[in-house]
């Protein structure tokens, strides 16, 4: 049996473009005549469509789509995608849908699996727009018995069901899965031990794409009945591959090491979401500091060195150095680079103000402020949108100004302790030669707001304890005072197990 994996990456209400997506890859796929072809999880709608779903009329486009798909793909090979399905329900104030599966055969759609359980953990709270399935027989395709799982049917430890077995017990010869599982460290490795575990053969389509926070890598894998990997899709890329269940020789893994896949991961994720919120440029504050100079790499390669600019603004307590690195840093990459100089700005406020600006902190705060002035002031005229440079560490302390160095529409490093950031720019410049120039990696961290000034914690200790209580749910006073910023910091893009965003729905008004 021959199944394909249609890796696609699709976005959030483009229900044509999604579409039409659906119908390219059905097209390469049948160029390998596979007896199905498998889709991730909402194909259509695109993931995760969230509060979307209260609208009744895009719930209703959504089915109409999902037909005129069906009608499209008549006469090529079954195809298995995901969408909505109406639940039956009558919860009050509730979409009472069924997050579904579709085989679409023969220019029709038939209902084929709905996700049964439904996670609402992290950054998942499906229980307020689905309403779980019950158990459905496994479809036949080619004279075998296919059983069909949706994502968190696969996760079935501590729920009361499991579908696998019960889809085994029903007599499947074989599974597939259609999934939006995100990215995260390690969780290739557990895709593929929870569906090894099976004893049959095993097929997992993961969507590919990014979606706000959420990172989704794809490595769509097929394996045999002994848990052995007959082939895999690519990392955050799309692809269309066919596998045989039956007769292909193992494969190795695709794996990348550590480094390399936060890299990737970042780099799509930027990519991303300046293509689907249609941003042509980007633009950044380049201060010589290590933080900046990563998140200036991650740039130039996600939306290309011509659509980047970075800007140093420098202040009576800058070291010239700083400048000196910033603008050899952006001739490294090829990106745009500017310098204004923040002294005017800084010396009517200082006028103006008076003494508002008597305290060190209301005049440290001034300065960040007056930068992001500059740097949206230069957003607004060349248009795009500006990246926060800001990091977890930093924004679990809360070291960092809002309104200031807090502003940016996405955070490419608001999901890496300070050390994996130094760690990451040092696998930059091993990769490619000094990239980052030496000052801004050996330098102490500075803020430059006041003569001498140095970042008064020791990173290497506290990152890795400020992160423990983000992992475990648990706060702390720095955490506490800190958390009303927080509410109002741009996207984060989510590379860890917990970070801040959606998964985190912490009050800012508690004791």
């Amino acid at each position: 049996m021959k199944i394909a994996i249609a890796q696609v990456n699709t976005t959030v209400g483009d229900l044509t473009g999604n579409v039409s997506r659906c119908v390219e890859a059905v097209e390469r796929a049948a160029a390998g005549r596979p007896d199905l072809i498998l889709f991730p999880e909402m194909t259509v709608p695109g993931y995760p469509p969230r509060d979307i779903l209260l609208d009744g009329t895009f719930v209703r486009a959504v089915q109409a789509a999902t037909l005129d798909l069906a009608r499209r793909l008549d006469g090529f090979p079954p195809a298995l995608v995901g969408s909505l399905a109406p639940a039956g329900t009558s919860l009050p104030r509730h979409p009472n849908l069924h997050n579904a599966a579709y085989l679409l055969s023969g220019g029709k759609a038939r209902l084929a699996a709905v996700k049964r359980l439904l996670p609402v953990y992290d950054v998942f709270l499906e229980p307020r727009w689905f309403v779980p399935g019950g158990s459905m027989p496994p479809i036949e395709i080619a004279g075998k018995k296919i059983g069909v799982m949706i994502c968190e049917d696969l996760w079935d430890e501590g729920y009361p069901a499991s579908p696998a077995k019960e889809l085994l017990e029903a007599g499947a010869e074989a599974l597939v899965n259609l999934s939006a599982s995100p990215y995260r460290p390690g969780a290739l490795d557990e895709r593929m031990a929870l569906a090894g575990r099976t004893g049959v053969p095993f097929v997992f389509a993961n969507l590919v794409g990014a979606t706000d926070e959420l990172i989704f890598d794809g490595r769509g894998f097929a394996l045999d009945a002994g848990g052995n990997l007959l082939g895999q899709c690519p990392a955050f890329d799309e692809s269309v591959q066919v596998f045989d269940l039956e007769s292909a020789p193992a494969a190795p893994a695709l794996k990348l090491d550590e480094a390399e896949e936060l890299f990737c991961a970042l780099v799509f994720g930027i990519r991303d979401f300046a293509r689907k919120n249609r941003l042509r440029r980007a633009a950044l504050g380049l201060s010589g500091g290590v933080d900046s100079s990563l998140a200036a790499v991650l740039a130039a390669e996600a939306l290309g060195p011509e659509a980047v600019t970075g800007i140093a603004i420098p202040s009576r307590y800058t070291d010239p150095r700083s400048t000196e690195s910033a603008e050899t840093l952006a001739k490294n990459l090829g990106i745009g680079f500017q310098a204004i100089p923040l002294e005017p700005l800084h010396a009517a406020a200082e006028s103006s103000l008076g003494e508002l600006l008597d305290s060190e902190t209301g005049a440290e705060n001034a300065q960040a402020r007056l930068r992001m002035l500059v740097l949206m002031a230069f957003v607004n005229k060349h248009g795009g949108f500006l990246l926060n440079t800001s990091n977890k560490t930093e924004l679990s302390l809360g070291y960092a100004t809002l309104y200031g160095d807090m502003a940016g529409a996405l955070a490419p490093l608001g999901d890496l302790t300070k050390p994996q950031v130094y760690a990451l720019a040092r696998w930059i410049n091993n990769r490619e030669g000094e990239i980052i120039p030496r000052f801004c990696l050996e330098r102490p961290p500075s803020a430059e707001l006041r003569p001498g000034q140095v970042d008064p914690f020791d990173y290497d200790r506290l990152a890795p304890e400020m992160d423990e209580l983000i992992r475990s749910n648990r706060s702390n006073p720095a955490l506490r005072r800190s958390e009303h910023k927080r509410w109002q910091m741009g996207i984060v893009l989510k590379v860890s197990e917990k970070s801040f965003g959606t998964g985190r729905l912490v009050p800012v008004s508690r004791k």
